[in-house]
């Protein structure tokens, strides 16, 4: 199998992106055939990291997938896989799931991928090696391979860190300097999305130059293992039709890349319209599906596009259509924004969502199907994760699930069904889907 490492750090925030963006492009522009992955279900980051490296960036996710299809996943053909870690390196929920609790460390410790920690040098010098060695010796099935310091502010702070790490044998592979200028647009949600970073090109190329100019590239190499062995069958999720109009613009712009792999795989077409730009879906398409993304942001907008609104009532009159977070809160009757003004939205549900007073929901998701919904039938478990930030105003429809949290909580958030008089079925979730549970 190809060799790998996972970058991972303590912390969020500590520059974790900025390497794994750094590192992809300086290896590209190398010649270097790269494969980017990501840890978690984060779902901009992979984004990013096809803009960098070139190729895909799918989604490995120790909560929610078996470990054969993360195995699977990871399985592609290239020179390296360099994945990123999410949160810190050993975060994860309380209770494991499928493979284990989320965490970083769990892909790396199931993949035999060393890490490589990036390690926020900023308000401390020898101390950054202890932080360091604690994460090293956390995890006896965890390796730890080497470090890079990020936001290094002079050379006598970079001799004193780099003192504390002689004192413990673990090797420096890069030092990234505080003045090195690398920045990306943040929102609410995390980062911005790739599309809509303007100037993406240049930024990706000045941060690969930086990371070819601080880091020793054939040491971060070096560092990787490919892990022997066949690969076992999984159960992939299956398409929700054979023929799906999928919503795609910056307002309906989430979906993961390896559930498109996987519904293309099993022989369907996805066909992509624009809400925003007053498109409907395609006539010919079996299914509709609405993915997450940033409607409350195009709610004027949207509310406005007669054609779509329009063209997805009268395709939900005789076939299934689905949404996601974004997608379910505008199949609703309405979304209020931010500054409280209200949108009508498609009002094939009689949800109502505000972002006016702002509540974080965040986590993963266990769904129970209580009705059936594309792709899977009724008694189905999903997994999937949750996050956004408005508040249910009205969820007057029939659940479409039992949702509990990690720990067997169970959650407002059921989703939503509704029978057209026709025959057509609309369903929608809060949750972002992942894979089917297999336990």
């Amino acid at each position: 199998m190809t060799p790998g490492l996972v970058i991972a750090a303590a912390s969020s925030g500590t520059g974790k992106t900025t390497l794994m963006l750094g590192l992809l492009a300086a290896l590209r522009a190398r010649g270097v055939a790269v494969q980017p992955l990501k840890c978690g279900p984060d779902y901009i980051d992979p984004a990013f990291h096809a803009a960098a490296a070139g190729r895909s960036s799918v989604n490995l996710d120790a909560w929610a997938m078996t470990s054969a299809q993360i195995a699977a996943l990871a399985a592609r053909p290239a020179d390296l896989i360099v994945t990123e870690g999410s949160m810190g390196l050993f975060d994860g929920v309380a209770v494991p799931g499928e493979t284990g609790t989320g965490a970083s460390a769990d892909i790396a410790a199931l993949m035999g991928w060393p890490v490589v920690l990036v390690i926020d040098a900023s308000g401390q010098a020898q101390t950054a090696a202890a932080v360091a060695l604690g994460l090293a010796q956390f995890r006896a099935d965890v390796t730890v391979a080497g470090v890079v310091l990020n936001k290094i502010a002079s050379p006598r702070h970079e001799a004193l860190v780099r003192r504390g790490f002689e004192s413990i044998g673990l090797p420096v592979l890069g030092v990234l300097p505080r003045a090195a200028g690398i920045e990306l647009p943040s929102r609410h949600l995390g980062l911005v999305q790739a599309e809509e970073t303007g100037e993406l090109e240049r930024l990706l190329s000045h941060a690969g130059e930086i990371v070819a100019e601080h880091c020793d590239l054939d040491a971060i190499m070096g560092c990787a293992t490919a892990q022997e062995g066949e690969l076992a069958p999984y159960k992939p999720v299956p398409p929700p039709g054979q023929r799906i109009a999928l919503a795609r613009d910056a307002a309906f712009s989430f979906v993961y890349p390896h559930l498109m792999e996987a519904w293309r795989a099993a022989g369907a077409s996805i066909l992509p319209f624009s809400p925003l730009a007053d498109e409907a879906p395609d006539p010919s398409a079996d299914v509709c599906w609405l993915p997450g993304g940033y409607p409350e942001l195009h709610a004027g907008r949207l509310s406005g596009n007669r054609s779509f609104i329009e063209g997805v009532r009268n395709f939900a009159q005789t076939r299934p259509v689905h949404g996601e977070c974004g997608g379910y809160m505008a199949l609703g009757a309405g979304i209020v924004d931010a500054e409280g003004q209200r949108h009508e939205m498609l009002g094939l549900f009689g949800l109502e969502t505000s972002f006016a007073k702002r509540k974080m929901h965040l986590g993963y998701r266990r769904a129970d199907l209580m009705s059936p919904m594309p792709g899977f039938a009724v008694g189905h478990a999903l997994r999937g994760h949750e996050f956004h930030y408005a508040n249910i105003l009205s969820q007057p429809d029939a659940p479409l699930a039992r949702v509990v949290d990690p720990n067997g909580t169970e959650m407002p958030e059921t989703g939503s069904i509704r029978v057209t008089p026709e025959g057509g079925r609309v369903t929608g979730t809060f949750f972002h889907l992942i894979a089917e549970a297999s336990q």
